[in-house]
C-alpha cells in the first residue's frame, strides 16, 4: 500500500505553519496505517517492537482490511511473524486480541490527535472547525489507511462480543469527549442554546465520519467521505451563524 506525504496531507488544512508544526510532531509519532504503513515487523529486526505490540499492529492492519470474523489468528501470526504460541501467551482469546486491539488503537490514536494542529486557534470554535478539516485532511490513500478499526469492528461485533463492543464505544465516545469543551466554550461564547448540547453535537461529529467510512468503502471512493466532512463544516456553521468558506474543487 502507498504511503501518504504527511506534509501535503496535514497542509490540506490550509495554513502552511500547521503543515510544517505537524511534519515535526509526527516525526515521533506515526501510528501505523493512520497515515502510512510501514515495514511489517519480523523476527530479523526485533526492535521494532515486541511480539504483543507486533501482534497489535498487525491486528489494526488486518481487521480493517478485512473485518474481525475474516481475520484468523493464523494470519495475524504470519503478518507479525510470531508464533501461534505467542498468540495465546498475550491473549487468551482470539476476543481478547480483539478487546485489545480495541484499547490499542485508542491509545495510539489519542497521542496523534493531542498533537495534531487543529488545537492551535485561540478561538474555541476554530479548533472545531479546525479539527473538522483536519479529519478530511487525513482521508487520504487506499480505505485501510485512513478508516477507523474502531469503527469497523462494532459494526461487525456489537451483537456477538460485547466486551469488543464495549471497548470499541469506549474509544469512540472518548474521542468525542475531547471535542466537548471546546464546543461548550463557543456555545458560551456566542450565547446559543437550543434543544441540544455540547456533549450530544460531539457525538454526532463522530456519527458523520464513522458514517462517511461507511460510505467511502460502499462505493469505494474516499471522495464520499470527505464530501460529508464537508456537510459536517456546514452544519457546524449552521448552528454557530457563522458564514461558510468557499472551497477548492
Amino acid at each position: 500500500m502507498a504511503a501518504i506525504d504527511l506534509r501535503r496531507a496535514v497542509g490540506k488544512c490550509g495554513n502552511g505553519r500547521w503543515a510544517d508544526r505537524a511534519s515535526v510532531a509526527l516525526k515521533s509519532y506515526r501510528p501505523l496505517g493512520m497515515f502510512l504503513f510501514v515495514p511489517r515487523l519480523t523476527k530479523h529486526h526485533p526492535e521494532r517492537g515486541d511480539a504483543r505490540t507486533r501482534l497489535l499492529d498487525a491486528a489494526c492492519d488486518t481487521i480493517r482490511a478485512k473485518g474481525f470474523a475474516a481475520t484468523t489468528v493464523d494470519e495475524l501470526c504470519r503478518v507479525a511473524a510470531v508464533t501461534k504460541g505467542s498468540v495465546f501467551h498475550h491473549f487468551k482469546s482470539k476476543e481478547a486480541l480483539g478487546v485489545e486491539a480495541a484499547r490499542y488503537w485508542a491509545e495510539t490514536t489519542s497521542a496523534f490527535f493531542v498533537s495534531a494542529p487543529y488545537h492551535e486557534p485561540r478561538d474555541p470554535l476554530d479548533r472545531v472547525l479546525a479539527y473538522v478539516a483536519f479529519r478530511k485532511s487525513i482521508i487520504d490513500g487506499e480505505l485501510p489507511a485512513f478508516t477507523c478499526l474502531v469503527g469497523t469492528m462494532v459494526q461487525e461485533v456489537h451483537a456477538d462480543w460485547p466486551a469488543i463492543r464495549d471497548a470499541c464505544g469506549a474509544s469512540i465516545f472518548d474521542h468525542a469527549a475531547t471535542l466537548e469543551a471546546d464546543l461548550a466554550a463557543a456555545m458560551k461564547d456566542r450565547g446559543i442554546s437550543g434543544d441540544w448540547t455540547a456533549a450530544s453535537l460531539a457525538r454526532h461529529t463522530q456519527a458523520v465520519i464513522q458514517g462517511a467510512f461507511v460510505l467511502a468503502k460502499a462505493g469505494n471512493d474516499a471522495a464520499l467521505a470527505r464530501e460529508s466532512l464537508d456537510h459536517l463544516d456546514r452544519y457546524i456553521r449552521l448552528l454557530f451563524a457563522v458564514a461558510p468558506t468557499r472551497r477548492k474543487r
